[in-house]
């Protein structure tokens, strides 16, 4: 059975032309194959043994040194930099390469880090928000052992825009809140992904992917925090073609890592970035969630 990509605008006439429609019709046996392909592979790498649902917990770090829970070593910041200071028979890797001692980090880049080890731990050592921070990754972690998936949506290609990328006139940077109450990231936004959707065109704000050219979208609609989690989704795009033209496949709609754990830091949505219509596709609430304890850092 096969359907036809197809695209038209409705919108204003201020609105971006929206791109031809390819002739090829759609193989939908194909396509949810390579969707199922995509999300087992998604999932494998979630679940992973240092993936984020290994994430033991989230400690910010401060000027006065502070053992942290499961962790070597006295940590601490400041302007210079993180430190930690590891007693005698402490030892942490980075690199392969063994740390005793004092050993200072230098200064980290915002959403930069490093990843240390301990025995079959692996230590993030990051920053985000402005604040220097340690999560360790435990392969044993119970909750990551209890994890059986994610519910989804079936994929189905009426979750298939075609759209068109309309680039600012220079990048923006766009503040936005965390999953965490007081945070908040800056991205930079090259500009805006217009697409046409059951007749109606819409705009999001999209944010620069990790792919070179790529792009990608946090966002909100009408199943948040009904069938889909609360806060935030996030659809990566592949860079758009010579003409502008992208392709928003609302079938591989994730949940970002505050779906799973109160150890996130996620950014939320941009203002603008909430679709007033229900996106039943993708990702839906995790069956399962950890909660942070009062006493963790």
């Amino acid at each position: 059975m096969t359907d036809t990509l197809t695209s038209t605008n409705t919108a204003a006439a201020t609105s971006v032309d929206a791109p031809a429609a390819p002739a090829a019709p759609l193989d939908r046996a194909a396509f949810a194959r390579e969707w199922e392909e995509w999300h087992r592979g998604h999932e494998a790498s979630r679940a992973s043994g240092h993936g984020f649902l290994a994430v033991t917990g989230l400690h910010w770090l401060g000027a006065e040194p502070q053992r942290l829970a499961g962790t070597p070593g006295l940590w601490s910041t400041s302007d210079a930099g993180p430190v930690v200071e590891l007693a005698d028979g402490e030892v942490l890797e980075l690199d392969g390469v063994a740390l005793e001692g004092r050993h200072e980090f230098g200064p980290i880049p915002e959403r930069g880090g490093v990843t240390l080890r301990s025995g079959d731990l692996a230590i993030e050592l990051a920053r985000r928000g402005g604040n220097d921070i340690v999560r360790p990754r435990d392969p044993a972690f119970p909750f990551l052992a209890a994890y059986s998936g994610t519910p989804t949506y079936l994929p189905n290609p009426r979750w298939l825009a075609l759209g068109r990328f309309v680039p600012f006139d220079e990048p923006r940077e766009v503040t936005v809140d965390a999953a965490v109450e007081g945070l908040q990231h800056v991205y930079e936004a090259p500009g805006e992904v217009e697409f046409v959707l059951r007749g109606e065109t819409f705009r999001l704000i999209a944010f620069n992917g990790h792919a070179p050219g790529s792009l990608f979208v946090l966002f909100t609609d009408a199943t948040s925090g009904l069938t889909t989690y609360a806060a935030n989704r996030s659809l990566a795009i592949d860079a758009p073609a010579e003409d502008g033209t992208v392709v928003v496949d609302f079938n591989r709609a994730v949940n970002l890592p505050c779906a799973y754990t109160d150890y996130a830091t996620c950014p939320l949505p941009p203002a603008g970035n909430q679709l007033p219509v229900g996106i039943e596709a993708g990702e839906k609430t995790p069956l399962a969630r950890v909660e942070a304890t009062s006493t963790e850092a």
